[in-house]
């Protein structure tokens, strides 16, 4: 019987794909913290990169972004738009690749998703249902 070749798809990003992220990741990071971004909104909401994806061909590298305190998200995610020219010129100055990729930003939500994860865990409806759960099974084991 032939077995299923996972697609480069499902397999997930190569290693190549990987460290080049890493390096735009850090790239970028260093760029917005030192201030080298001239635009009054970024130099006013200090802005994390957790996470850079980059396409298979990596001509495109999806920046995942936190303002400091998840404030004015928009307002961010639109200085770094109106700014993506300098930005694509300047990693591609401070990385090696044949072809600077094209920059798209998107808010990082992984963490607020976190958050409503374990506060959801914690509601007393869930500890309610844990309960019953744990009392039915001492009465399956005990009965």
């Amino acid at each position: 019987m032939a077995r299923h070749q996972p697609s480069r798809h499902e397999r997930g990003p190569s290693q190549r794909a990987l460290r080049v992220g890493e390096l735009v990741r850090h790239a970028l990071a260093e760029l917005l913290s030192r201030g080298e971004v001239r635009d009054d909104v970024l130099e006013n909401h200090p802005v994390t990169v957790p996470e850079v994806r980059m396409s298979p061909d990596l001509r495109l590298a999806t920046a995942y972004v936190i303002p400091l305190g998840g404030k004015d998200v928009g307002l961010v995610l639109e200085a770094l738009d109106r700014n993506k020219r300098f930005i694509k010129g300047e990693i591609a100055r401070r990385i090696n690749l044949r072809y600077a990729p094209e920059i798209r930003f998107r808010h990082d939500d992984t963490f607020e998703e976190a958050s409503r994860i374990e506060a959801l865990l914690h509601s007393e409806k869930v500890r309610r249902d844990l309960e019953s759960d744990r009392k039915a099974e001492d009465d399956r084991n005990h009965g």
